[in-house]
């Protein structure tokens, strides 16, 4: 549990204090990093801890901005780094202009399925999903049937984020949010019953079984319609003073959470609505960004940041300062990822001075090069290029007839391919 805040006293020092550290660069560290009195208690210098946190709470509260849901009001403030980051966000992941990120048209389509599947593990991962991400890919591309639950809830958040790329300019509903719900949790809840449906008691709680406490009570079963109507309002309205996009899906992200609708997938659901929300709103490179991969790795913060909003009056700026950092992160690993990537397609290039070889087949030779012991089918191929069947079984069939792939017939109709034992001659052959 969060250490509950001291009750902040007003006084006559109280604002020549907030001027003095808003002078002094104190306030602009405190703010941007956005800390909550646990960590505040031990800035305090030159004067007590009480009186450093009033100061800063009477700052918030003069900067703050208000939203409300049925009769719940939350506030949030847009700190410089918030805006900053905004700033940044607004020039690289959104507009029309199309990528200045380096991603080559050729090469949208495989980067989005990669991303959507980084996706979907991690946000999987995160809600207990055990399986290694060699696995997960594997089952995907090779369009293989899950084997377990952890299996199936991966290929239920691929399958939903592929389903909201389909869907992102549509209005947000509660029988849209249920639907993904459904998607989303398909074979994986203890009762069937509860996939795509709203919780119908109260006793639901969030609990640090480490610890052997609640540490959330949701809102009441019976708020649950209004709440989702009024979320729904939100996502889908502009509101009368501007709220930023980005800003706007953090509180949507948060609120699903908050609400707790549903007996399991909150978080899944919140994450996908997120996503949704992103894209809707023209961040098109939402689509190429795997946030939850960030947040997985970062878990104890998530929590936190949902925490010290509750405990510090609904301030969601908490959660909101999180939330931009994951996908700043997000962005840069993007970017590093293209960078790889990019190196790749260059190693595999020397590939495609084999007479008869494609850019599709350089690169399946280089992942036979790179990985003896890889085996392939026709599906991987398929899903990995989104290209047909026929054309996936070609490029495989062309580089057995060059020496570089042996068949291995699995059934009447199955066949896997591996590297040849005279890969490395016809390499040779063509002085490679």
């Amino acid at each position: 549990m969060i250490e509950q805040a001291p009750q902040i006293e007003k006084n006559d020092q109280t604002i020549p204090l907030m001027v003095k550290l808003q002078m002094n660069g104190n306030l602009q560290k405190i703010q941007d990093e956005y800390l909550y009195w646990d960590k505040i208690k031990y800035k305090a210098k030159d004067c007590s801890p009480l009186e450093l946190w009033s100061a800063v709470k009477q700052f918030r509260f003069l900067r703050s901005k208000k939203v409300s849901f049925h009769f719940h009001n939350f506030y949030y403030i847009i700190t410089d780094y918030i805006q900053k980051s905004l700033h940044q966000f607004d020039m690289h992941i959104g507009g029309t202009l199309g990528s200045n990120i380096g991603i080559a048209e050729t090469g949208k389509t495989k980067f989005i399925i990669s991303s959507i599947m980084e996706e979907a593990i991690s946000s999987s991962q995160m809600e207990g999903a055990i399986t290694t991400r060699k696995k997960a890919k594997e089952m995907i591309q090779q369009n293989k049937k899950p084997k377990n639950k952890s299996e199936q809830m991966i290929l239920n958040n691929f399958i939903t984020m592929k389903y909201i790329v389909q869907h992102k300019n549509e209005d947000l509903t509660a029988e849209n949010l249920l639907y993904i719900h459904k998607l989303i949790t398909n074979s994986t809840l203890e009762d069937t019953e509860d996939e795509g449906t709203f919780r119908d008691n109260d006793d639901v709680r969030v609990v640090n079984y480490a610890k052997s406490e609640i540490v959330y009570t949701p809102p009441l079963q019976s708020n649950i319609k209004r709440l989702i109507s009024d979320l729904c309002i939100f996502f889908n309205t502009e509101s009368e003073e501007f709220i930023h996009p980005i800003i706007k899906g953090c509180i949507i992200h948060f609120m699903i959470g908050w609400i707790h609708p549903f007996t399991d997938g909150n978080g899944r659901t919140a994450r996908a609505v997120f996503y949704w929300y992103m894209l809707k709103k023209g961040y098109w490179l939402t689509e190429y960004l795997s946030i939850s991969r960030i947040i997985k790795d970062t878990k104890s913060q998530y929590e936190k940041a949902y925490l010290y909003t509750e405990i510090d009056e609904n301030d969601l700026t908490y959660f909101i300062s999180y939330h931009i950092k994951t996908m700043e992160k997000a962005f840069y690993a993007l970017k590093d990822y293209i960078n790889r990537k990019q190196k790749e397609v260059f190693q595999a290039a020397k590939f495609m001075k084999i007479p008869g070889v494609n850019d599709r087949m350089a690169q399946i030779l280089k992942i036979v090069h790179d990985d003896s012991d890889r085996i392939l089918n026709a599906k991987e191929i398929e899903s990995r290029f989104n290209i047909s069947n026929y054309t996936a079984r070609t490029d495989l069939k062309s580089l057995v007839e060059l020496g570089f792939l042996e068949i291995i017939q699995v059934n009447k109709q199955k066949q896997n391919f591996v590297k040849s034992s005279t890969f490395e001659n016809s390499l040779k052959r063509y002085k490679l």
